[in-house]
């Protein structure tokens, strides 16, 4: 022996390799020790290549714990043999806990592979990205036991492999969805937020993902898209949503007015990867999803809820001299002035046009130097009086115009661009109405 594999003669160290690559392989394997004793030192039971039948649910937590190295309970378990073209065991589990890895940014799967038994390796990329919280191992009948890493990526019968167990770990999930919804809450909460990436990158299971997302809405509960079209309003033709940081924001925010005035249910997202999978044109059962921070919104043809308050409130003001006036005062700081059609309260808002990143993806974007800089559109509403003054406010009216973006951003969650002068600004309007009051 060398002098740099002299270890490999120890008794820990011929113990450790046995259980890590050869413990499930149907032959015992024993080790003579100092003493002339010779003991097994592998398990020799692969458990998933047993039947369901001999099998009860205590073996499958205790399987779960063994080979995730996990401490809770499997909330999804999946266990089945494949045959055909290619021969191959499957044992799966969705843990009831997020493991710590889970948003590392490899976003590397952990479900372990063996060729008859023996283990190969845990870096094989057996399931999609999105499916990396799923533990487990497949053993393969079929390919060969000197695997390269070239060859676990360009290998045919992995590929189909992959394609297959994804199918089936995707139909297990809507499986419990539909009979157990409690098991599939809990997988939900706790990657709910990983399988949405699915969406943005598996465009041939994005209408399946659709399908078991599960949204936080205005109405206060977290609904699937069935349900939110079961309750469409009339002449509703889109489903509509908010994303932002955080729900209670989301609720707060100006955009949702003319949508609350006709009970119109919204998605409020607020997982990150949230901006980027809405980005992609999606519709559901052939309803597009529109987002309130994004183009042009009609809610014309929806009734409100209290037709009686359509024309209350103050008079409107002059649309084309105070847009003017407002396009004048803040030049290049926004792409335009428009009325708006989202708010029935607030002064203003910030949207973004009906091209390029969402507002949500594009404050995500800018965080990290990453964004297009393209410019939000302002919208206003011509019965405040916060806007209505502005045609009458003389010197003031370029304070007011910059008021109505300031408070815009801030509440989009952003930081005007010179809080100083905003502070001042703010400032010198209230002394001025205190003084004229």
């Amino acid at each position: 022996m060398k002098k740099d594999t002299v270890k490999y003669l120890e008794t820990h160290e011929i113990e450790r390799i046995v259980r890590a690559y050869s413990d499930n392989i149907q032959f015992p394997i024993e080790l003579v020790g100092d003493d002339g004793e010779a003991k097994q030192i592998n398990s020799a039971s692969a458990l998933w290549q047993r039947p369901k039948s001999e099998l009860k649910p205590d073996d499958y937590k205790e399987a779960y714990k063994s080979i995730a190295g996990a401490f809770d309970e499997p909330a999804m378990t999946l266990h089945y043999r494949a045959e055909g073209r290619y021969s191959y065991a499957v044992l799966l589990f969705a843990p009831s806990a997020k493991p710590f890895d889970l948003f590392d940014p490899s976003r590397k799967g952990r479900v372990k592979l063996y060729v008859r038994r023996v283990f190969i390796t845990d870096d094989a990329d057996l399931l999609p990205a999105y499916l990396r919280f799923i533990r487990g191992v497949i053993d393969s009948e079929d390919l060969p036991l000197n695997l390269s890493r070239e060859m676990l990526q360009n290998n045919p019968q992995l590929v189909q492999i992959r394609k297959a167990v994804t199918g089936r770990v995707i139909g297990e999930l809507e499986t419990l969805a539909d009979k157990q919804p409690e098991n599939f809450t809990n997988i939900w909460d706790a990657f709910g937020s990983v399988l949405k990436e699915g969406i943005y990158e598996d465009f041939e299971r994005r209408e399946k993902l659709l399908a078991l997302s599960r949204f936080t809405t205005t109405s206060g509960e977290k609904r699937t898209l069935k349900q939110y079209i079961a309750d469409l309003k009339p002449n509703q033709t889109e489903i509509y949503f908010l994303a932002g940081d955080s729900i209670e924001r989301l609720k707060g925010n100006p955009k949702l007015e003319s949508a609350t005035a006709r009970g119109i249910e919204v998605l409020l997202l607020t997982d990150a990867v949230d901006a980027f999978w809405t980005s992609a044109p999606l519709d559901f059962e052939g309803k597009p999803l529109k987002s309130l921070s994004q183009g042009d919104i009609d809610f014309a043809l929806i009734p409100l809820l209290d037709d009686s308050k359509k024309d209350e409130g103050e008079p409107e003001a002059d649309e084309a001299n105070v847009i003017a006036a407002i396009k004048l005062h803040l030049g290049d700081r926004v792409s335009d002035v428009r009325a708006s059609q989202r708010l029935t309260a607030s002064a203003s808002c910030l949207v973004a046009g009906s091209h390029g990143p969402d507002r949500e993806l594009e404050r995500l974007l800018a965080q990290q130097n990453r964004g297009i800089g393209a410019k939000p559109i302002l919208e206003i509403n011509l019965r405040h009086p916060l806007v209505t003054a502005i045609s009458t406010a003389g010197a003031d009216a370029a304070d007011l115009s910059f008021l109505l973006l300031e408070q815009a951003q801030i509440l989009d969650g952003e930081l005007p661009e010179d809080p100083a002068a905003f502070a001042s600004r703010l400032n010198r309007l209230v002394i001025d109405g205190i003084s004229k009051g």
